[in-house]
């Protein structure tokens, strides 16, 4: 990656992060609300509920309307843009992050062979199939019954989970389920949410009395998009968590974290609504033991003693066309982040960093393009079990 697109990198991430935190933010205030409005003490005609909160020394009254108000006022507040760039900054983060190295940091040849356009047409045509899939299920009769349409939606997103864990290295993979439900998301603002309201305030501003059906779509919607919020935050930072995406059964991990999720949003939404759910929150931190536990790394127990000279040639055979002082890697000038392995010190500083990437996540070397054998992992991961020596 170059010095430019380092920074367009950057600034696609800040941005993305940015309007994430607001987007999601006011999803979390408006559910928030919607779990804790209560019918008002003084029965008011068309309004279903309200609340009152104090915030920043002032007090606020919230009041619900059942479908409408009798008469719009003239500042209407609209919650789309959050949502919009959230998702056009993560798309065109997809775009330098990761296709634009496509070869490298979504093919894994371990995994399977594909060229830089096929990976990226399954991308693509992930997100845009994903959605459709999505969109009309809701769409279909089974879109009323919700259990039945919650455990299709869950058993598509595991099966995504798994699809792409076969065809993709590890952290494209999860990044891609990520941006799916992302896409899910943010399509259900714009082509639902949205719409459906703005034609409930074009029919009251000629007068009549809207659709409340397209209110309930729209609350449908937005109700999927926050149970969908947890898994889709912790997508975001999995890169940082190689434990996870890099297991034997990474899909499978990732469907139990995305349940974990699911399950706290849920405890959360129970409680604000004033049901008693005492088990649901203790299920999910049982749920995270469980998985601490499967994905505890391998051991090294009984392998053979490593020596010193066998991590070096590996490294040097697999390693520092990227990680040196003056990589040989086409287009690179500068090893990545900084970590060389110039000699013997350098390998040793960085072993607990050699043994997570190229041992636990086996994301190194990236694509596999070196052709590091599993062999050759596990004499690395011995070595840094057995204490790192340099000598």
């Amino acid at each position: 990656m170059d010095h430019w697109t380092e920074w367009l990198e950057l600034f696609l991430r800040w941005v993305h992060i940015v309007t994430g935190a607001a987007w999601i933010g006011t999803s979390f205030y408006f559910n928030w609300l919607n779990n804790h409005v209560r019918p008002p003490e003084e029965p008011t005609p068309g309004v279903g509920g309200d609340l009152w909160s104090v915030h920043g020394g002032h007090f606020y009254r919230v009041m619900k309307f059942t479908v409408a108000p009798e008469k719009l006022p003239k500042v209407l507040h609209w919650f789309k843009w959050e949502a919009y760039f959230t998702w056009i900054s993560g798309f065109c983060l997809l775009f330098v992050a990761y296709y634009f190295e496509a070869k490298t940091m979504v093919v894994d040849n371990n995994v399977r062979v594909l060229e830089a356009w096929q990976a990226i047409a399954i991308g693509l045509g992930t997100l845009a199939g994903g959605w459709t899939f999505y969109h009309f299920l809701c769409k279909s009769p089974l879109g009323k019954k919700t259990p039945v349409l919650s455990t299709i939606v869950a058993l598509f997103l595991v099966g995504v989970a798994f699809g792409m864990t076969q065809l993709f290295g590890s952290r494209a993979a999860y990044i891609h389920v990520g941006a799916l439900i992302g896409t899910i998301m943010a399509a259900n603002v714009f082509f639902v949410i949205i719409p459906n309201q703005r034609v409930m305030v074009d029919a009251m501003t000629k007068g009549e009395d809207p659709d409340p059906a397209l209110g309930l779509e729209g609350a449908q919607r937005s109700l999927h998009n926050n149970y969908l919020t947890l898994p889709v935050l912790f997508i975001m930072v999995s890169n940082h968590y190689p434990v996870t995406y890099g297991h034997e059964y990474n899909w499978a991990i990732l469907a139990g974290l995305m349940t974990v999720g699911a399950l706290t949003r849920h405890w959360f939404n129970l409680r604000g609504q004033g049901h008693k759910n005492a088990y649901i929150l203790p299920i999910a931190a049982l749920g995270m033991v469980g998985l601490a536990f499967v994905t505890k790394p391998k051991s090294y127990e009984d392998h053979r003693p490593v020596q010193f000279a066998e991590v070096r040639q590996i490294i040097e055979t697999h390693c520092v066309q990227c990680h040196s002082s003056s990589p040989t890697f086409p287009g690179m000038s500068e090893p990545p982040l900084g970590v060389a392995f110039d000699n013997a010190a350098a390998i040793q500083r960085h072993a607990q960093r050699i043994n997570t990437q190229a041992v636990v996540s086996r994301v190194m070397p990236l694509g596999n393009t070196t052709g590091i054998t599993d062999e050759e992992r596990d004499i690395l991961g011995a070595w840094f079990y057995q204490g790192a020596n340099a000598e």
